[in-house]
Order: C-alpha cells, then sequence, then structure tokens
C-alpha cells in the first residue's frame, strides 16, 4: 500500500522511567492481546469469514518479499538497525498487537514483527494511514527525539534538517500503515530498551487466522510465562543481528526423518545459513534440498494425485487427511510435532487439504530456513534473550 506519512519512532531511553511511560508498557500490565489482521475485533478491513482460506493464500503469496527482505538484512557501519541492500520494509500484515500510547493512552493497533528492531507509530497528519493514529499534542509524555541524542544516528533514514534543529525527523513512504512494534534483537527494538522492566523476555501466542473471534496474547517479562517449556539455543548471526536463529537438526515425516545434508541445515553466520523464527512469515520455508526430500516423503505415504493451490505445492484428497503423517521439526533440544492445523489447510469446499510448507524463493541466495507463523500458531514461543533460549509449548491461544 503507497502512502504518504510521517511517522513517530519510539525510542525507549531505558535510563528514564518517564521515557517509557510513552508506549504504556508497566510492568504491572504486561500481557498484551494479539490478533489476526483481519479479526473480526481488528479495525482493519476484514474478508468475509467463509473467504478466509483464499485470505491465506494471498498473504503467503506475499511472503516471498519478506522472506527476500531479510536475506538481505546486513548491518551497517553508521547504523545500529540492520538494513537491506535495495529494498525497503515490505508493508506485510499479519497479526496486530492492541497497545495504549501516552499519557492518558491511545489505543493503537500495530503490527507483531519479531524480525524488525524498531517500533513505529502513524501520526494524526499521517496521509493513507490506518484509521488508528497516534496525536503527539493530546499526550502530557510525549518528547521529541533530540538531534543531540545517539538514536538520530542509529536508524538509517533518520536525520536532523538542519543544523541545530531540535528535533530528528524521519519520513519514509513503506512503514505498514498501522505501524510497527518491533521486538528483534537489536539495541532500540522494545525488548532490549524496556530491559531492566522485563528482563529482555517476551513470549506470544498466535491464534489461528480461523479464529475469528478470539485473540492471543503477548507476554512483556518472566510474569505468566510457562514454568515448564522445552527450549533450544537462541543463535545470533552477526551478519543478521535481528534475527532469532536456532538449531535445525532434522525433520521427520510420520515415522521417517528425511536424509538432509547436514550443510543445509547447519547454523553457520559466514556464508549466512541456518534457521530463524520469523512473525511476520505466513508459511514456513526450507531451502529447495529440504523442501524437496520432506515433500518426497510426505508423497511416498499419502495417496495421489497431487494437484498445487496457490504457493502450496502438496495437495491431496481431503478423505487422506486421517492417514497423512504429521510434520515433526527436530530442534537441539526440542522436538516440535505439528498438529494437523499446523501442517494442513483445506480449500473452501473442503474437498483437498494442503501441505502447508513451500520452498525458499529461487531470488533468495542465502541457505536459510524460516519457521513461518502458520506453524507457530496455537503454541507458545518463548523469546528468553537474557539466557540465549527459545522456548516452545503447545497452548490455546484464544
Amino acid at each position: 500500500m503507497d502512502f504518504t506519512a510521517k511517522h513517530l519512532l519510539f525510542a525507549l531511553l531505558i535510563s528514564s522511567t518517564k521515557a517509557l511511560e510513552p508506549c504504556g508498557f508497566q510492568p504491572d500490565n504486561s500481557d498484551l492481546p494479539v490478533i489476526p489482521i483481519y479479526d473480526k475485533y481488528s479495525p482493519f478491513n476484514q474478508p468475509k469469514p467463509e473467504s478466509w482460506v483464499n485470505t491465506i493464500i494471498d498473504m503467503s503469496s506475499k511472503d516471498p518479499t519478506r522472506v527476500k527482505y531479510l536475506s538481505t538484512l546486513a548491518p551497517q557501519k553508521t547504523t545500529a538497525v540492520p538494513i537491506a541492500s535495495g529494498l525497503q520494509l515490505p508493508s506485510i500484515c499479519n497479526y496486530v498487537v492492541k497497545v495504549k500510547l501516552g499519557t492518558p493512552g491511545q489505543t493503537m493497533f500495530m503490527v507483531l514483527d519479531t524480525s524488525n528492531d524498531i517500533a513505529w507509530a502513524p501520526c494524526s497528519d499521517c496521509t493513507g494511514c490506518s484509521p488508528t493514529t497516534f496525536s503527539p499534542n493530546a499526550s502530557s509524555s510525549y518528547g521529541s527525539l533530540g538531534c543531540s541524542l545517539p538514536q538520530c544516528t542509529q536508524v538509517h533514514g533518520l536525520s536532523c534538517p538542519a543544523i541545530g534543529a531540535a528535533a530528528c525527523s524521519y519520513n519514509q513512504s513503506y512503514v505498514p500503515p498501522q505501524g510497527l512494534l518491533g521486538l528483534g534483537r537489536g539495541p532500540l527494538s522494545l525488548i532490549l530498551q524496556s530491559g531492566s522492566l522485563y528482563s529482555i523476555v517476551f513470549s506470544y501466542c498466535l491464534p489461528s487466522f480461523k479464529s475469528y473471534y478470539f485473540s492471543g496474547s503477548l507476554k512483556l517479562g518472566h510474569v505468566g510465562q510457562p514454568d515448564n517449556i522445552q527450549t533450544t539455543p537462541l543463535l545470533k548471526n552477526p551478519h543478521r543481528p535481528s534475527l532469532y536463529y536456532v538449531n535445525l537438526t532434522g525433520v521427520s515425516v510420520g515415522q521417517v526423518q528425511v536424509p538432509i545434508a547436514p550443510e543445509y541445515l547447519a547454523f553457520n553466520p559466514n556464508p549466512r545459513a541456518g534457521t530463524f523464527i520469523d512473525s511476520g512469515t505466513v508459511v514456513t520455508r526450507f531451502v529447495q534440498p529440504i523442501y524437496q526430500a520432506i515433500r518426497n516423503e510426505f508423497v511416498k505415504q499419502v495417496k495421489g494425485p497431487f494437484t498445487t493451490i496457490g504457493v502450496f505445492e502438496t495437495c491431496f484428497d481431503a478423505s487422506a487427511e486421517v492417514e497423512a503423517p504429521l510434520i515433526t521439526l527436530h530442534f537441539e533440544g526440542l522436538s516440535l510435532k505439528l498438529p494437523m492445523e499446523n501442517s494442513f489447510l483445506h480449500t473452501s469446499a473442503g474437498s483437498r487439504a494442503c501441505l502447508t510448507i513451500a520452498p525458499v524463493p529461487n531470488n533468495v541466495k542465502a541457505a536459510m530456513n524460516v519457521i513461518a507463523n502458520l506453524q507457530q500458531q496455537n503454541h507458545r514461543i518463548l523469546f528468553d534473550v537474557a539466557n540465549s533460549r527459545l522456548g516452545i509449548a503447545h497452548e490455546a491461544c484464544n
């Protein structure tokens, strides 16, 4: 969506409690609603409930743009926030978080994104933005970002309009019109800047796209997090410091662990290879050799014929679904067996079921695998950044 807008960058100065107040994230209010962009309670345009399958297919068609963008992220010498070479942040929105900004709090619905570091909110003078915008003049705790502060040089595109100007400015046309709540690993992310409040820990539970009347949750800090949860180490890639990498060790189709060459699974920062978890990609993507190995084994075990619907290349008669094998993702320290609702998508008529994985786009040169939100739904995903671990547990996100 093209629009001309002035977006407000929320730089949370952790040395000042008052500076945290504009974003309204307080220690006693760390459980925030998360809803699909097309949920009944979302203020944004909603499709008819019976068309949700086509909506998912349409949403997943935008995945290649996002994956390409993430594959080109690289740290810059002059900025703390990684930028993509020659690409702009795609305005792709799957889930929004309901937050209150300012004093008194102004309700906003901001896009949840674990692979971006910064938080943007559309201001009230924005053209082409969402119906919910932030009014700086109505907030007693609002303050502009001074040109002398380091944050003014840490984001690519921020600048002072003139020598001696009092406030840093930013004007771009590609930030999602709803605003962006970046939960990446960079120094300007909400999680890092609010570390003294929330100990660099957060989790979310994403509701199914079919949950037209339900919301999930975003929990900040240790309070309310599951006590007994299986974890896998979080790995850090200096070439893509914003992303949450994990060590994928294998994939099983039913009882069969498919043969995959180690180099397609291994985490290796130098050629920028590995697997990361992302809230903004819809369908889990694997490099071609892994994807083909999974699909070949699945086709062996399920009665065809197979057809292609949208991005999904392995669609079969839904009557065979009861015998279809489930996919298990093996990580260091835990295995995630994907339930049927995370593995298959049904057509509107219910006659076909599709295996919901896809290959990485051909124009992505990096050997990267993406664990996407369709496979994360109805799971509590815990990001314990302070202790470099990621936890996964089944949970009904309603």
